[in-house]
C-alpha cells in the first residue's frame, strides 16, 4: 500500500493591502531613521529594515506586524521581501515608530504588548509634528516586568543600550549621536553637505593665503622700491 504525504504550503504575503496613508514628514522621517541605522551598521551583521512584514507565528500568515523601522543584530544584511522569525532565527532587537494621532492606538497599546510578548528588547516612539506625544521622543526598555520607560539623560536624549545610541530631537528631526564618540549620524545628503562645506572652506582657506602672499609680496616691492628711491637720493 502506498502512503500519500499531503504537503500543505502556507502563503505569506508580501503586502498587507493596506497604503501607509501618511504625511510625507512620516515618511521621510521613516526612510530617514533607516537609512541612519543601515550607514551605521555598514559592514556589520547587522539587518536594519522597515516597512516590512514580520511573521512572527510559523504557520499562520495572520500573525505579523509591520514596523517603522527595525534593526536585528547578529543577523546578515540583505534585500528580503518578507521577515519570518523563525526562519531569521530570532525578533528585531529595536523598533522606532513614526507615529501620529491616527496610528495611536496601534502604536501605544497593541504594539507594544505585542513587542513585549515577542521579546524585542527597546521600542521607541517619535512624534514628528508632536499630535500627542509629550515629549515627542519616548523610549521603553523590556524587563521581566514588560517595558518600562526609558529616562532621558541630562541633555534630554535616551540612551539605546542596544544600539549604543543617544537619540534625540533637534530641528523637528530624530538624531542618532554615537554613545562612544558623540558623533552624529548623517544622511548620504548630509555627509555629501558636510563634505562640500569642508572643500569650500578649503578652498577659500586656500584663496586667504594666495591673497596674504601677493599683499606681502606687494609690501616686499614697495620696500625695495622706496630703498631704492633713498639710496638714489642720498648718493
Amino acid at each position: 500500500m502506498t502512503t500519500v504525504i499531503k504537503v500543505s504550503q502556507v502563503y505569506y504575503p508580501e503586502s498587507d493591502g493596506k497604503p501607509m496613508g501618511e504625511t510625507d514628514d512620516h515618511r521621510d522621517a521613516m526612510v530617514r531613521h533607516i537609512e541612519l541605522l543601515q550607514h551605521y551598521y555598514r559592514g556589520q551583521d547587522v539587518y536594519v529594515s522597515g516597512d516590512l512584514l514580520v511573521y512572527y507565528q510559523q504557520g499562520d500568515p495572520k500573525k505579523f506586524v509591520v514596523p517603522d523601522a527595525f534593526v536585528v543584530k547578529g543577523l546578515r544584511p540583505g534585500k528580503r521581501r518578507i521577515y519570518k522569525t523563525w526562519v531569521e532565527g530570532k525578533v528585531p532587537d529595536v523598533v522606532i515608530e513614526t507615529t501620529s494621532r491616527k496610528t495611536r492606538p496601534k502604536d501605544t497599546r497593541a504594539k507594544p504588548e505585542l513587542y513585549a510578548r515577542l521579546g524585542i528588547m527597546e521600542y521607541f516612539l517619535f512624534d514628528p509634528h508632536q499630535e500627542y506625544l509629550n515629549p515627542q521622543l519616548q523610549g521603553y526598555r523590556l524587563t521581566p516586568d514588560g517595558y518600562h520607560r526609558i529616562e532621558s539623560d541630562a541633555d534630554g536624549a535616551l540612551v539605546s543600550e542596544a544600539l549604543n545610541l543617544r537619540l534625540s530631537v533637534a530641528d523637528g528631526q530624530l538624531q542618532f549621536h554615537r554613545c562612544d564618540t558623540g558623533e552624529r549620524l548623517l544622511t548620504a545628503a548630509e555627509r555629501e553637505d558636510v563634505e562640500r562645506r569642508a572643500r569650500q572652506r578649503e578652498a577659500e582657506g586656500r584663496q586667504h593665503e594666495a591673497e596674504a602672499r601677493r599683499a606681502a609680496e606687494a609690501e616686499v616691492a614697495r620696500l625695495r622700491a622706496e630703498l631704492a628711491r633713498w639710496r638714489s637720493q642720498s648718493s
